[in-house]
């Protein structure tokens, strides 16, 4: 039987190595910003806005009062995609990614727990009993590797945030222009219906005093009804877009009523002139530097497996045995799974298939992110094109003929009915032109965005690396 001098001897024994694993664990903590740093730049350097992450109950004091201070004047487009980067609860909710993926890279970087086991065996007048202390030796080893793995996927984890922020702050643009257009659309709708109402009702009277036929009549009547109806969809229009730019910025209750510009901004005098636009998306795409980063990492993987796999299973431990009638035991074991079935080489073949799959795709990215920013530089040139004409040939055109038809009215050479159809037209030549400077607005985002990297694209390379990631970890240490 040991004595309680015996145990406070070996407990003795055992403080300093107690005491050198607390210390190694707690050189694993958390970073003052939690990763968010990285983001924030990316909003600051790209769109040049503020990006705060609402962890606390003085970050969501500071974002209200932000919000409240935007919301209380006519919102520009900076100001609805300054909104919608600090109100958007979605985008928040994404930002604890970051905070997870952090918290999954302190883990990595924690010591593993060491095992305890004691047994009480007795014969006859003797008692035995049995210490042991275990610690997992394979996942101490690879403590190095299993750390590159989870650094390389929270880097992952901050691209994939990066782009959801630009990916809203493209898509908050893009609602904007689409709610300011619809509404003035509707306002110009409102004077073709009314131009068509007064027409429809003259005719009327005028059917009634024997001066219009039924046919006339019957005409400035329909033009009056279709005008009503193009009104009612442009008004249903208006509500839709607003109601989705109000959700990008995440606005309820009062927050609701905030004010939109009674026009679009002006159409710029040149487009922008961008010769190397392929080199610039390949330079700056996130989702082409996440399928770099995936195969790159999947590469590392593969010298992992290549490393660890003979090694599944490694303990060591210290045993430690006494008894009340034999001399104490003490010592070491070492458990090793022996490679006789299973040498690895299906995880090595494994490996390397993911390694070429992750190229191609990192090919594949490369290609598409040529095409799409080609295609999006050409609707952009296109839309600025259309709206110039609209704006400097068409426009400037109903409105000489409109200034024409005024005069031959004055002169009696035209009727009323003439002068208002003339009026119909002017009118929907400019709601022409407000539908293509729109367009150019939608196609400038677009093009932005197209530089930046598709969001389902980005996301994609990423979770490949993070999947890969995974996966050779867990085959590497401990698995079969």
């Amino acid at each position: 039987m040991t004595t309680p001098r015996h145990a406070r001897a070996a407990a003795a024994r055992r403080l300093p190595l107690v005491l050198a694993s607390l210390t190694l664990a707690g050189c694993a903590s958390f970073s003052p910003d939690g990763g968010f740093g990285a983001v924030e730049q990316v909003a600051q350097e790209r769109l040049g806005k503020d990006a705060l992450w609402a962890r606390t109950t003085e970050d969501q004091n500071r974002i209200d009062a932000r919000v409240a201070e935007l919301l209380a004047r006519p919102l520009t487009v900076d100001d609805a995609v300054q909104v919608a980067l600090l109100n958007n609860k979605g985008l928040q909710a994404r930002f604890f990614e970051l905070g997870i993926g952090e918290a999954e890279l302190v883990q990595a970087n924690r010591l593993p727990n060491p095992g305890f086991s004691f047994g009480h065996l007795k014969r006859g007048d003797e008692i035995e009993l049995e210490r042991g202390y275990h610690l997992n030796l394979a996942r101490l080893l690879a403590m190095p590797l299993v750390r590159q793995i989870e650094e390389r996927r929270f880097a992952q984890t901050r691209g994939a945030v990066a782009v959801q922020l630009l990916s809203l702050a493209s898509e908050a643009r893009k609602a904007y222009f689409t709610a300011v257009a619809a509404e003035e659309t509707v306002r110009y709708r409102r004077q073709v219906q009314q131009a068509t109402e007064a027409g429809a009702e003259l005719a009327r009277r005028m059917a009634e005093v024997g001066n219009f036929n039924k046919l006339q009549r019957m005409r400035e009547q329909g033009f009056y009804a279709d005008a009503t109806l193009s009104l009612a969809r442009a008004e249903h229009a208006a509500l839709a877009s607003r109601e989705r730019l109000t959700r990008l910025m995440g606005l309820w209750g009062m927050q609701t009523r905030f004010q939109l510009p009674e026009r679009l901004p002006d159409l710029p005098e040149a487009p922008k002139d961008q010769p190397d636009i392929e080199r610039a998306a390949l330079a700056q795409r996130l989702d082409v530097q996440g399928a770099k980063l995936a195969a790159e990492q999947t590469a590392k993987n593969l010298g992992l497996t290549k490393t660890t796999r003979f090694v599944n299973v490694l303990e060591l431990g210290w045993v430690h045995n006494s008894s009340n009638e034999e001399p104490t035991q003490t010592g070491w074991e070492l458990g090793l799974e022996l490679p006789l079935f299973d040498w690895g080489g299906a995880r090595v073949a494994r490996a390397e298939a993911v390694y070429m799959q992750a190229l191609n795709r990192a090919a594949e990215t490369a290609v598409n992110a040529r095409s799409e920013v080609r295609e999006a530089y050409g609707v952009y040139r296109s839309s600025w094109d259309i709206a110039r004409h609209h704006r400097d040939e068409i426009v400037p055109l109903r409105r000489r003929i409109a200034e024409e038809n005024v005069l031959r009215y004055n002169g009696m050479l035209i009727g009323v009915f003439e002068l208002l159809a003339d009026a119909r037209s002017q009118i929907a030549s400019v709601n022409g032109y407000i539908e293509s400077l729109r367009d150019f607005w939608l196609a400038q985002a677009d093009l932005e965005m197209a530089l930046i990297g598709k969001p389902g694209l980005s996301s994609g390379g990423m979770a490949l690396g993070t999947g890969t990631a995974a996966g050779s970890a867990d085959a590497s240490v401990g698995g079969h």
